[in-house]
């Protein structure tokens, strides 16, 4: 089964580490993704510009706005994600620890639903994406 550990960080205390802190934390990080791309345990690994730079897009009724930055009024901005292959909540959560990122965050641990699943309960075709990973082999 699928997880998302969903890294959220603090940039307050990223800016408070100890010099040199933070490159260790990534290379521990880069450790940990080698590891279990080698075990066939994480699928995807990246990282997310600055929050400075998001766009927000909000509808409500007829009117739609687009803000700078993350609308979330919190001291925590989305900063990456990991797709992980666990057989369980308890195996994903187990490699989510070991990314270093709840010291100045948090790592949220999700299971991914099947967008697929999804477009057959509300009886849409399969989507373009499909077809495309189909063609590169990736099904």
């Amino acid at each position: 089964m699928q997880y998302v550990a969903t890294i959220y960080i603090d940039p307050t205390l990223v800016a408070e580490l100890p010099d040199g802190k933070f490159e260790a934390m990534m290379r521990d990080c880069f450790d940990h993704v080698d590891d279990l791309a080698r075990r066939k345990k994480i699928l995807d690994s990246q990282m997310l510009v600055d929050a400075g730079e998001a766009k927000t897009l909000r509808t409500r009724g007829p009117k739609r706005a687009v803000l700078d930055g993350p609308f979330a009024e919190t001291k925590e901005v989305l900063g990456g994600f990991n797709l992980i292959e666990a057989d369980s909540m308890e195996e994903a959560v187990e490699i989510a620890s070991h990314f270093p990122w709840h010291a100045v965050g948090s790592v949220e641990v999700r299971a991914v639903q099947s967008i697929e699943a999804m477009r057959v309960r509300v009886g849409c075709a399969p989507g373009a994406a499909v077809a495309a990973r189909e063609r590169m082999g990736a099904a």
